[in-house]
C-alpha cells in the first residue's frame, strides 16, 4: 500500500492542508483538474513544473486501478476495480433508450445483507469504501464511457451502512467548482434499513431514494431478505411515507421477480396494499440468474400478468430491460469475475 496521499474525494481545503500547497489557489486548481479526469499531474497545464513534481512525489490521483473492462453486446460496460488493499469491486455503466448514461457504483467491497437472490450478498462484507474510492469509480467510468448523466448507489453493498462516505463523495461530485453533477441525478438504493431512511430524510444530502422491496409479504421477505427482521414492512412503509413528506420526492419500489415466489395474484395484492397512500414508482426486473442460487426467472407471460395486476390498480409500473447478463453486470450479479458464455 502506498504512503502517498490519494486526492480523489478530498475537498480543495483538504488538498491544501494535506500537501501544504502555496499559494492557496493551487489546491483549487488541482481539485478542478481531478474533476476533469486527468490521469497524470503533468496534464495540469496551469500548474508550474515544481509543484507538479511535488504532487507526483507525495500524492496519487487514484488509489485504486481498473483491472478489467468487460463489454456486453447490449452496450453495458462493467469495470472490475482493484482497491489499494487488493480487494475487488465492480462498477457498471447502464445506457437507456434515450442514450442517458448511468454509473451504477459500489459503496462496499462485498455486502453483509445476505439477500438470498443476490450474488453480492453471498460474498459477505469485506469493508466499506472510502469517499475517495467511490469518487474514483465515477471518474474511471467517465473515462471509459464519456460524460455521465446519473449515478446510482445500487452496486455492491448497502449504502446506509456507509452513509458518511457517500455523503462526502456526493459533496465532491456535486460541487459546482468540481464535477458539478446535479443532485437530481443521484439515487440511493437500500434493502430497507429504516434508520438510514430517516437519516437521509432529515440530514440529506438531497437525492432520490429507491427501496429494494422484492415482496410485501412479511414472511416471504424475511426468508429472502434477512434485513426484514428488525426492519418490518409496516415500519418500512412509515419511513418511506416520512421521506416523501419531508423531501417532496417520489420513492421507487424495486422488485426482482422470482418465478413462483413473488409473481402471483396474492403477491400483487400485497404490493398494491403496501403502495397504497404512497407516492411511489414501481420498478420491476425479472431475476438475473446467479450460479448456485435456486431461483428461476419468470416467463414473459408470468411477468406480463404480474405487471397487468399492478397497472389495473393504477400503479405507475416500469418493467426494466435485463441488461449486462453476459458480463455478470446485471442487477444482482455483481461479484462475478468472468465473462459468461453466450
Amino acid at each position: 500500500m502506498s504512503e502517498k496521499i490519494s486526492l480523489a474525494g478530498l475537498t480543495p481545503e483538504e488538498i491544501s492542508s494535506s500537501l501544504q500547497l502555496k499559494p492557496a489557489f493551487r489546491a483549487k486548481q488541482v481539485y478542478e483538474w481531478i474533476a476533469k479526469g486527468v490521469e497524470s499531474f503533468d496534464q495540469m497545464t496551469n500548474i508550474d513544473k515544481a509543484t507538479r513534481e511535488k504532487l507526483d512525489s507525495s500524492a496519487l490521483l487514484r488509489s485504486s486501478s481498473v483491472s478489467q473492462v468487460l463489454r456486453d453486446p447490449d452496450g453495458t460496460i462493467k469495470l472490475q476495480i482493484t482497491l489499494n488493499d487488493g480487494r475487488a469491486i465492480e462498477t457498471v455503466l447502464l445506457t437507456d433508450k434515450e442514450g442517458r448514461k448511468t454509473a451504477c457504483v459500489s459503496c462496499q467491497a462485498g455486502c453483509a445483507m445476505k439477500c438470498a437472490f443476490c450474488q453480492t450478498g453471498q460474498l459477505g462484507l469485506g469493508r466499506n469504501l472510502t469517499a475517495g474510492e467511490i469518487v474514483e469509480e465515477f471518474l474511471f467510468m467517465e473515462k471509459e464511457a464519456g460524460k455521465l448523466d446519473n449515478i446510482v448507489f445500487m452496486g455492491m453493498g448497502e449504502p446506509f451502512q456507509n452513509l458518511d462516505a457517500i455523503r462526502k463523495a456526493v459533496a465532491v461530485l456535486t460541487d459546482p467548482k468540481g464535477r458539478a453533477l446535479s443532485s437530481r441525478r443521484i439515487t440511493l438504493s437500500t434493502c430497507g434499513l429504516i434508520k438510514g431512511i430517516y437519516d437521509l430524510a432529515n440530514f440529506g444530502p438531497k437525492m432520490r431514494l429507491a427501496i429494494s422491496l422484492t415482496t410485501a409479504d412479511e414472511d416471504l421477505r424475511n426468508q429472502l431478505m434477512p434485513v426484514t427482521k428488525g426492519n418490518s414492512l409496516p415500519e418500512l412503509k412509515k419511513a418511506i411515507s416520512y421521506f416523501i413528506e419531508k423531501t417532496g420526492k417520489r420513492v421507487t419500489l424495486e422488485a426482482a421477480l422470482l418465478s413462483g415466489k413473488n409473481t402471483g395474484k396474492e403477491s400483487a395484492e400485497r404490493l398494491i396494499d403496501f403502495a397504497r397512500g404512497l407516492d411511489v414508482y414501481i420498478n420491476l426486473i425479472p431475476w438475473n440468474p446467479v450460479p448456485g442460487l435456486d431461483f428461476e426467472t419468470p416467463s414473459p407471460e408470468e411477468t406480463r400478468n404480474f405487471v397487468r395486476l399492478l397497472e389495473n390498480a393504477n400503479l405507475n409500473v416500469n418493467l426494466r430491460t435485463r441488461r449486462g447478463e453476459k458480463i455478470g453486470g446485471a442487477c444482482g450479479q455483481l461479484g462475478r469475475s468472468q465473462m459468461q458464455e453466450s
